[in-house]
């Protein structure tokens, strides 16, 4: 009886252990779990609580996992875990490959951006090339590269902690083919800029982008832009533009959007929308309900803000258009001539319909700050107003602002006091606007670290959460991140990213709410965001517990018209 016992038991035992042997073999093993999270998906829809499992580079799981097994459990109940953000303006093309952390984005909870504003980092020749060499020495960077295959090639060799994808530039395939002259160009011309757009798109472009506010983009045409677009869209693309006004014109810019997006039967998107210069403050809702007219006439029409009541962009942004015509050179020589000298000086003080006259509208030198400059003899002017500088220098600052650009060649940058916040405010919580940061990718420390910055290279995504979403309660923290991530990817043509789904790429970004916020300020800007805890990238973690890691998954992305080469 006592034997019969024994082997009961032992069959009782041995199919217990054979059970729970059976269940463990069948669940599955996690690379990570994140366990406890708030699931904000990118779609809008209200958070959830669930577990999320991924398995190389994808999500394998969203559901409970509390039995399964994991290689890392980062500590991450109770936080929020929502797509990565996708900045559709990243302008990081030439800093990741000075430093590939991309600090000053992965800390904002960035994975992907999409880049290219109307001067794409490629396809370039010799002139364009040698454009880019002053801050290719200064960097260490090696310029070889010519076409966007070229590029996306020595981004692979460099590596990049975030992914990367591009527009092919009107403005730079214009200044390929005709330089910065201001002319028309002839059909041979307009024939070769199709021909270049076309093999951007098969390399990989996800689109046309243009900046009709700048030289050379201003010179170009709503033709020539139709001609180009009308190619982009024949690979799947969508169009980008800095539009060609946001001042005074910006009712007339708005209608040439709406008639390029239209006459190329293609998705038009407006980068940093706003109402620039005081004159236009408050202009903002009319701008809002014409983009919705436009959509209800059925044209495919949104836009991208910035969350800052002040902009960015070149010194030279400042001086009359007429003045850059020609490349730097002719500038330099124009900027040293007293009579030419003259004449832009006067005509920056007095309205224009001819140039979006950003001096002016920034109430004078006191509203333009000089944040970089890459002549090292210039940088104790960096942090200062050309108001200061003009004070310093004991000259006119419109003098002043002119001998920074010609000892500069031009490669200055400043930030403008252009817009009012109640038009930021409403542009931000607009459903059919997206966001992107006009800045390129940014450090506290290293190369990238030795000059000033806009505040939004730091901050602008958690501003946004903690400004807009906790402050303001102007929306929802859901429609805040389908804002940052699957609105982001519809607009730009990315698939397989923005949305929390099994099967879909682990680019993840986790963040506690009530601590998200940016640090960053005008006067003292090289500061990362709070709040961001984890972030995933192609399923590594480039972010951990807040820590930079030396994980570099990120990615070269492709548009639809993608060809890859053998």
């Amino acid at each position: 009886m006592r034997t019969k016992t024994r082997l009961t038991f032992s069959l009782i035992l041995f199919n217990l252990l054979f059970l729970a042997g059976l269940s463990q073999a069948q669940e599955p093993h996690y690379d990570f779990i994140l366990s406890g999270v708030r699931v904000v998906d990118g779609t809008g829809a209200p958070w959830f609580v669930a577990d999320i499992g991924i398995v190389g580079d994808r999500i394998a799981a969203i559901g409970d996992l509390s039995h399964a097994s994991a290689t890392k459990r980062p500590n991450t109940p109770g936080l929020f875990a929502s797509p990565g953000f996708i900045d559709v303006q990243g302008q990081s093309e030439f800093n990741i490959l000075v430093d590939n952390r991309a600090a000053s984005k992965i800390t904002q909870g960035v994975t992907t951006e999409i880049t290219g504003e109307g001067n794409s980092i490629a396809p370039v020749n010799d002139r364009l090339r040698k454009d880019m060499e002053d801050k290719a020495i200064k960097y260490g960077v090696t310029l070889d590269w010519y076409s966007l295959a070229d590029y996306f090639r020595h981004f692979q060799r460099t590596k990049s902690a975030i992914n990367l994808g591009t527009f092919v530039g009107a403005g730079g395939v214009r200044n390929y083919v005709l330089g910065a002259d201001n002319r028309p160009a002839t059909p041979a011309e307009l024939d070769q800029m199709r021909q270049i757009v076309a093999q951007a798109m098969q390399q990989g472009a996800f689109g046309l982008s243009s900046a009709l506010q700048y030289v050379p983009d201003t010179f170009a045409s709503t033709d020539e832009i139709v001609e180009l677009a009308r190619v982009a869209r024949q690979y799947g693309g969508v169009y980008f533009t800095h539009q060609r006004s946001e001042g005074d014109q910006i009712f007339d810019s708005l209608e040439e959007v709406f008639a390029i997006a239209q006459r190329a039967n293609i998705s038009a998107t407006i980068w940093h929308l706003k109402a620039a210069y005081r004159q236009n403050w408050g202009k903002m809702p009319e701008v809002l309900r014409r983009i919705e007219a436009a959509r209800a006439r059925g044209i495919d029409v949104a836009a991208t803000v910035y969350p800052y009541a002040r902009a960015s962009n070149d010194l030279i942004a400042c001086f009359p258009s007429w003045v850059l015509e020609g490349g730097t050179e002719k500038m330099i020589q124009r900027l040293k001539d007293p009579a030419q000298r003259a004449r832009a000086k006067k005509e920056m003080d007095e309205p224009s319909d001819t140039w979006q006259n950003q001096w002016r509208g920034s109430g004078g030198p006191g509203g333009v700050l000089l944040i970089q400059t890459l002549n090292p003899e210039l940088a104790k002017y960096e942090g200062m107003t050309l108001e200061e500088i003009g004070q310093q220098m004991n000259k006119d600052p419109k003098d002043a602002a002119m001998d920074i650009a010609v000892a500069d060649r031009g490669k200055s940058s400043v930030v403008i006091t252009i817009m009012d916040e109640s038009d930021v405010r409403a542009t931000v919580s607009n459903p059919l606007v997206t966001f992107g940061s006009d800045s390129g990718a940014r450090a506290e420390d290293g190369p990238l670290s030795k000059s000033k910055a806009h505040p939004r290279a730091f901050g602008t995504f958690p501003r946004i959460l903690a400004e807009y979403v906790r402050e303001q309660h102007t929306m929802r923290l859901e429609d805040a991140v389908r804002k940052m991530t699957s609105l982001a990817a519809s607009r730009t043509g990315l698939m397989g990213r923005g949305i929390l789904r099994p099967g879909m790429i682990a680019d993840i970004t986790v963040f506690d709410p009530k601590t998200i916020k940016d640090v960053a300020s005008y006067n003292d800007p090289l500061h990362y965001a709070l709040g961001v805890k984890f972030v995933f990238v192609n399923g590594r973690p480039v972010l951990w517990d807040g820590t930079i890691t030396e994980e570099r998954p990120g990615k070269a992305l492709h548009g639809p018209g993608y060809q890859p080469t053998p």
